[in-house]
């Protein structure tokens, strides 16, 4: 039976990758040592480094004045981190779609950054993204958004127009999912456990005149010398790193980006067009917000729901409950998730409600 993982992450990783990680790991480029001790300082491990961080650019289109940082914490420590490097007038704005916007939002105002909630989701229970009212004050330091909602279900694409005042993109549950350009944005930050790899490793890419203005930042938080040093200030995350550089070569060898978006299009559009016809299962999220890496979904009956995940795991279906602050069940249909076990799932969903409606 074929195990299909919706986790919302830790996620599902390419099947070549964990092959290509399970035959190179007693001995790493013939050295001898498995990648999980070679020496961060080795020339092999910079390769590594180099090949991922050009990987990355060449995938994303990422202009010469961006810095790619490779960092640790997950996306969490970026919720302090970005407005102690960038916040110099301790001012930020913030679209308020939800549950991690929120936690950013705390993280600031822990730091002595004033957050200015400028649109929130809040009165439809954030089933909808928040929507811009009014311009932007342009002596903010920079708007916050979370670009991906993965309790919320919920997925920005046009972005917020935000003048001259920087953009800063959460982007951990879509980062490589969903194509933007990078320009549009003064900081990008995304942890790698939902797309691109293991948990341990956190991508930030931000302009590079936005950073080198605050002093006596704590030296894991200062981006200025996480750049000077390439990442390289304290021992970084070697094995996080080197698989997310094989996660990187695979989406190349898949045809890049613009295949993969195709694809993940694909797979969130059979399971909505799905949910969309059920007559027991339904999606909240207005139809234009949808994201297309986590849907959420609910029979409307806590303890049905609870049966439909405990089944599904029988089935191979595993990791469909929804998170602990909304319930239900959630499927999480990452680049590595194939339309194959996308359509298993509609198969038994559609066989579900058929012996339970």
């Amino acid at each position: 039976m074929s195990i299909y993982n919706f986790s919302a992450g830790p996620a599902v990783l390419p099947q070549p990758v964990i092959a290509q990680i399970q035959a190179e790991l007693p001995s790493f480029q013939d050295s001898g040592m498995s990648i999980l001790e070679i020496s961060h300082r080795s020339n092999l491990f910079e390769q590594v480094l180099h090949d991922a961080e050009q990987d990355l650019r060449d995938l994303l289109t990422i202009p010469d004045n961006y810095h790619v940082l490779f960092f640790q914490g997950g996306g969490t420590l970026q919720f302090t981190a970005a407005p102690l490097n960038l916040a110099r007038h301790h001012r930020i704005g913030l679209l308020d779609s939800g549950h991690w916007a929120q936690r950013a939002a705390a993280e600031a105002e822990r730091v002595g950054t004033k957050v200015h909630v400028l649109a929130s989701g809040a009165e439809t229970n954030f089933k909808q993204l928040p929507i811009l009212a009014r311009p932007v004050d342009q002596n903010l330091d920079y708007v916050h958004l979370t670009t991906n909602n993965t309790i919320e279900g919920t997925m920005t694409t046009a972005l917020p127009n935000t003048g001259r005042v920087p953009l800063v993109a959460d982007m951990s549950s879509n980062f490589l999912g969903e194509s933007y350009q990078v320009s549009d944005f003064g900081l990008i930050f995304a942890g790698a456990q939902k797309n691109l790899g293991p948990a341990g490793l956190t991508i930030v890419i931000v302009r590079d005149d936005l950073i080198g203005h605050v002093d006596n930042l704590p030296s894991m938080l200062d981006y200025q010398l996480f750049a000077a040093k390439n990442s390289m200030f304290n021992t970084p995350p070697v094995f996080a790193i080197y698989a997310a550089g094989l996660v990187l070569k695979w989406l190349k060898q898949q045809g890049g980006l613009d295949t993969m978006v195709a694809r993940n299009h694909a797979k969130a559009a059979l399971l909505y067009d799905f949910l969309d016809q059920s007559r027991l299962f339904t999606n909240p999220v207005k139809t234009s917000d949808r994201s297309t890496m986590n849907v959420p979904f609910i029979t409307g009956n806590t303890d049905l729901d609870n049966q439909v995940i405990q089944d599904a795991q029988e089935h191979g279906l595993v990791n469909l409950k929804g998170h602990r602050l909304v319930g239900g069940m959630r499927a999480s249909l990452y680049n590595a998730m194939p339309l194959a076990g996308v359509q298993a799932l509609v198969d038994y969903l559609d066989n579900f409600e058929a012996h339970h409606r």
